[in-house]
């Protein structure tokens, strides 16, 4: 869900609406992108953490500053927004991630690779999801090359053992597994797809309410977690 869909969502007023969506997409990305905190506009950041960081930056820059004042709070209020809207995420920055494996002292060399390759949807976690699923979870479509290795419970959430176990994955296309990975669908008890309200046009990313997957109950504690804590309910 964009931005301005997730603030239609929470109920904002239009004019706020207008106001928000058109500083952080227009003055606020090209002053972050002057002052060399990205190269790109602040819609380019969907990570939380990445966000806060490159926010913190922007609130120091003297047009920032400037900008925000005679604008009555306006620009922060805006980029708190945009804050919020990304928190509602679950995901985490794969080089961060890397970084946290690689510092870890009490964890083999071996393991140290697996969990990497894990991390970026290679290796033996995909390796095991492959053999188990034969192709998609969910539509069956089974060339490899267009299939994503998916965690069910997030990595950064997820123990090493976790993020290595077959049962903590499912095999995606690249649309459902960006989906899935958002929280925009998850899975019943039963292996029903559950669509959230705030995916835009499912139809157009070929989500179906008749999808779902075959679960084994090994699966239970995990997927129980994505719709806990990951699924958009609203």
């Amino acid at each position: 869900m964009t931005f301005e869909g997730w603030m239609r969502l929470r109920g904002l007023s239009p004019s706020s609406i207008k106001k928000y969506d058109g500083a952080i997409k227009g003055p606020m990305s090209e002053w972050a992108m002057d002052g060399g905190l990205i190269e790109g506009p602040l819609t380019s950041i969907q990570n939380h953490g990445q966000f806060e960081t490159i926010a913190s930056a922007l609130r120091d820059l003297p047009i920032y500053q400037e900008r925000n004042e005679r604008g009555h709070n306006m620009y922060n209020s805006a980029l708190n927004k945009y804050a919020d809207y990304l928190a509602e995420k679950f995901d985490s920055d794969v080089e961060s991630d890397i970084d946290a494996i690689l510092s870890e002292n009490h964890t083999s060399e071996t393991e140290k690779s697996n969990l990497i390759k894990s991390r970026i949807g290679q290796g033996v976690f995909r390796q095991k999801l492959i053999a188990f699923w034969g192709g998609c979870s969910v539509t069956g479509y089974n060339d490899p090359v267009m299939l994503v290795a998916s965690h069910i419970k997030p990595w950064s959430a997820a123990t090493n053992s976790e993020r290595l176990d077959r049962y903590n994955g499912l095999l995606l296309l690249p649309t459902l597994d960006r989906a899935f990975d958002s929280g925009l669908i998850t899975f019943g008890e039963s292996g029903g797809i559950m669509i959230s309200p705030q995916l835009e046009s499912p139809e157009l990313l070929s989500v179906s309410p008749a999808m779902g997957v075959r679960l084994r109950p090994m699966h239970g504690e995990y997927m129980k977690f994505h719709r806990e804590r990951v699924y958009r309910h609203s």
